[in-house]
């Protein structure tokens, strides 16, 4: 595949697949649901149960 043509290839095609892509990680993200999951994974380090200080 010479430079012109992959070139080509990524001006369209993978254009379409970035934009595709970011898309769905955005709805992935803001999916109704996650919030939960969401504030857990923030709220973790606060978690005194799982994070006593002791080895």
């Amino acid at each position: 595949m010479t430079y012109e043509a992959f070139r080509q290839f990524a001006d369209s095609w993978g254009l379409l697949f970035m934009v595709i892509l970011w898309a769905s990680f955005v709805l992935w993200v803001f999916r109704p649901g996650s919030k939960k999951h969401h504030d857990d994974a923030a709220n973790m380090i606060f978690d005194e149960s799982e994070n006593d200080g002791r080895d």
